[in-house]
């Protein structure tokens, strides 16, 4: 008899560049022991074809069915965004974030995070998550993904350290005088320009 043939799904539509919020984000969910095997699955397929994986490659690292999948999955992470690795409502009822669920992420968000209590010094989404579902009222049920497209909406963005700033503003340290350090916050003047060509290329 002769032998079985393997043949590669063709890549017809190849994953975009990944923006270090989207990077930040999958790989998190990829890590994450909290959030559904689904998710995670899809995180990871993502992830494995951003580091250049073939389509079936990723298919067997994420344990998808077929390399198919995983090009209808980058299709819709195009389409969709970060809703396609969250995936589908899977029945009962649904949890809605309105305004005033959108208003607390930003107030947690804003409030200067405390080393003993929260053990960290600065916000991540993972760290802000878990302070939002412990808090008396929280939000229990909040995702990373409602956290991100809150602080996208707000201007926040990932910086080069996975911390969350405004859009256009920076941490950074500086030495004084005495020889001691200090953060400051460096503002770029035209970052709301830049980020509107930034969000018109994206989109």
């Amino acid at each position: 008899m002769p032998s079985e043939v393997t043949v590669a799904h063709p890549q017809t539509e190849p994953l975009r560049t990944l923006t270090l919020e989207e990077q930040t984000l999958l790989e998190q969910t990829a890590r994450s022991r909290s959030e559904g095997a689904a998710r995670v699955g899809r995180a990871r397929a993502l992830l494995a074809v951003a580091q250049g994986a073939t389509f079936s490659e990723a298919a067997a690292r994420a344990g998808f069915r077929s390399a198919r999948a995983v090009s209808e999955l980058v299709r819709r992470f195009h389409r969709e965004g970060f809703q396609a690795v969250a995936g589908r409502h899977g029945g009962g009822p649904a949890v809605a974030y309105g305004p005033a669920a959108q208003e607390r992420i930003l107030r947690e968000f804003q409030r200067p995070p405390d080393r003993e209590q929260d053990g960290t010094a600065t916000w991540s989404l993972k760290t802000l998550q878990r302070a939002l579902r412990q808090a008396p009222d929280g939000l229990p049920a909040v995702s990373t993904f409602t956290i991100f497209e809150t602080l996208h909406r707000a201007g926040y963005s990932c910086q080069e350290r996975r911390t969350w700033c405004h859009t256009g503003t920076a941490l950074r340290k500086r030495k004084r005088k005495d020889g001691t350090t200090e953060v400051v916050s460096v503002t770029d003047p035209q970052a709301e320009q830049k980020r509107g060509r930034s969000r018109k290329a994206t989109l």
